[in-house]
């Protein structure tokens, strides 16, 4: 007997201005039952000691949320100078103290520069990365020993890219920095090698994400606002349906859009291919078009002048 469906089927995004203290998934948990959605899905996990935009997808845009995993994303971090922490933000042990010289703003941002671009991290050792199906922060606490986790996090040794770095404020004892930074960017990691590079030693002291792909923090509500909103409107659904935007806004503006007819998109549902003449594409919107009625029904490619389809979405097509 097939399974009663929990909640509305309910689809768009959501972004949440993530609180300080709450874990990712307690937020998209707390944002599905307020919606009383049957499915959701977050975009990015943020740390509990981070806040910030935190895209929430539900129903059919959860199709798209690797989307955003993959996406581009945006910080503000303070770096504090001196300390070297077990964890590398200000909850871990003090594992060294270094005195901090006095640097000048050329000094700080010819170490920035050596930052931009292309750059090679290896993983923060207390991180989501997994040994034997367990996260390492999970296996520390288990009494896993620094030498193994650091074992473990050199072999994930990755390259990736800076786009943006830059200096907002400093003290003598800190740096408030902006990032613009590709997927598999640890803020934790980068700052601790500018504190390494700059011959003293630094941990993150706040972090505050930005931007997610298409999406930032003036698109974004804080949880407090919805749980009041929700209050206000009872049973009545309609006020919170109104903040989610729709799922196509997870689409990058630069892929191409391919308008098929009612007749191709129902093909295309069904799960074949439709021959064209467009050129060969990696990446492109599918949508059904009829008069003047468009329907996202998902994403797909183009190969030897066939489309084919990646992630389809179940749509009501134009009649």
């Amino acid at each position: 007997m097939a399974r009663k469906k929990k909640g509305r089927d309910i689809t768009g995004i959501l972004v949440v201005n993530k609180p300080l203290g709450l874990s990712s998934n307690q937020v998209l948990q707390r944002v599905k039952r307020l919606f009383n959605a049957n499915k959701a899905g977050h975009t990015g996990a943020l740390d509990p000691e981070a806040s910030g935009v935190l895209p929430i997808c539900l129903g059919e845009a959860t199709k798209f949320s690797q989307l955003l995993l993959d996406s581009d994303k945006g910080y503000r971090t303070t770096a504090f100078l001196g300390q070297v922490r077990s964890t590398g933000d200000k909850e871990g042990e003090v594992l060294a103290e270094r005195p901090v010289p006095v640097f000048d703003e050329d000094r700080i941002e010819a170490v920035l520069n050596d930052f931009r671009g292309d750059v090679e991290q290896v993983p923060p050792m207390f991180s989501a990365l997994k040994m034997n199906g367990k996260p390492l922060y999970e296996l520390a606490r288990q009494g896993m020993s620094q030498e193994e986790m650091r074992a473990v996090a050199e072999k994930k040794r990755r390259v990736i890219q800076i786009h943006e770095l830059t200096l907002n404020h400093a003290t003598e004892t800190t740096l408030d920095l902006s990032v613009r930074c590709s997927k598999g960017t640890y803020i934790r990691t980068l700052v601790e090698d500018i504190g390494e590079a700059l011959g003293c030693g630094a941990f993150v002291q706040d972090l505050h994400r930005t931007h997610s792909g298409p999406y930032d923090e003036s698109m974004s509500y804080t949880l407090e606002a919805l749980e009041s909103l929700a209050e206000q409107s009872g049973d009545d659904k309609g006020a919170l349906d109104s903040l989610l935007m729709p799922a196509e806004t997870a689409l990058p503006e630069s892929w191409p859009v391919v308008e098929l007819t009612v007749s191709e998109a129902a093909r295309m549902l069904q799960g074949q291919a439709i021959k064209t003449g467009l050129e060969d594409c990696p990446s492109v919107q599918l949508w059904a078009v009829e008069s003047d009625v468009r329907v996202l029904t998902g994403i797909g490619y183009i190969e030897n002048g066939v489309i084919r389809s990646q992630r389809l979405l179940q749509v009501n097509l134009p009649s």
